[in-house]
């Protein structure tokens, strides 16, 4: 007989995600939504921005932190967003464990379903050139709230859940007893935790207020007793100047 899922023998000993380091859109969206400007100077496609010059010094942290963990701490399987943001941080991370001199990470495959939140025609617009292009949108928005809201042509949160619940089954199937680590995004961080934890909406809320997921974060659950328990979150302290 099968075992249930979430049982000692169908679960991960560990699960990491991290967010990807900060992005040239990151970057460049802070100060033009700080400024109310409709132009960000971002173009092109949300899945073809890169790393900053910050974001790949975080991203090397990362690969430091990782490489210097001990062998039964280091991650044994990688999955990764096909973003090139996402890529590029893992890339960097495994380039940087390497140069420390200790056994190598893994290389990542690649899961569509850990791609950023799709926001449609929404996509790469600040806050301002929202609000200027489609103010019935941003209504909408604040009567759907976040969790419901799904742009034209995009994703709510909720739909980035539905397509995370198969992916983190087949992750527990796949890699049963393994370390396996994530390279993803914000949205990604926070559906994950409403579903490895059975977080409902309102405590989910309460996660948003707190804050943001900050760039090159780890969140990480351990699977010792059965069952994936919450060990860290949004931590930052392998990072430069925290």
């Amino acid at each position: 007989m099968a075992a249930p899922p979430g049982s000692a023998a169908t679960e991960v000993a560990e699960l990491t995600v991290i967010r990807h380091g900060q992005s040239t859109a990151n970057a460049a969206f802070a100060i033009a939504d700080a400024a109310g400007s409709t132009d960000s100077g971002v173009t092109g496609r949300d899945a073809d921005i890169a790393l900053s010059p910050l974001g790949e010094a975080q991203a090397v942290a990362l690969g430091r932190h990782f490489g210097a963990l001990p062998t039964d701490r280091r991650p044994q399987v990688v999955i990764c967003s096909p973003y090139r943001r996402a890529r590029q941080s893992w890339r960097l991370a495994v380039q940087a464990a390497r140069a420390q001199g200790g056994p190598d990470l893994p290389e990542s495959s690649v899961d569509e379903r850990l791609r950023d939140r799709v926001t449609g025609e929404l996509e790469l617009l600040t806050r301002a050139a929202i609000a200027a292009r489609f103010p019935a949108e941003v209504a909408r928005r604040n009567s759907t709230g976040e969790f419901h809201y799904r742009p034209p042509g995009g994703e709510s949160l909720l739909d980035v859940a539905a397509r995370l619940s198969p992916l983190l089954d087949d992750v527990r199937r796949d890699h049963a007893g393994a370390r396996v680590l994530l390279v993803a995004h914000d949205s990604v961080v926070l559906m994950l935790r409403q579903l490895v934890e059975g977080l409902s909406l309102a405590e989910l809320e309460t996660v948003v207020r707190a804050g943001p997921v900050t760039n090159a974060s780890i969140t990480r659950w351990t699977g010792e007793t059965g069952r994936l328990v919450l060990a860290e979150y949004n931590t930052v302290t392998h990072l430069p100047g925290e």
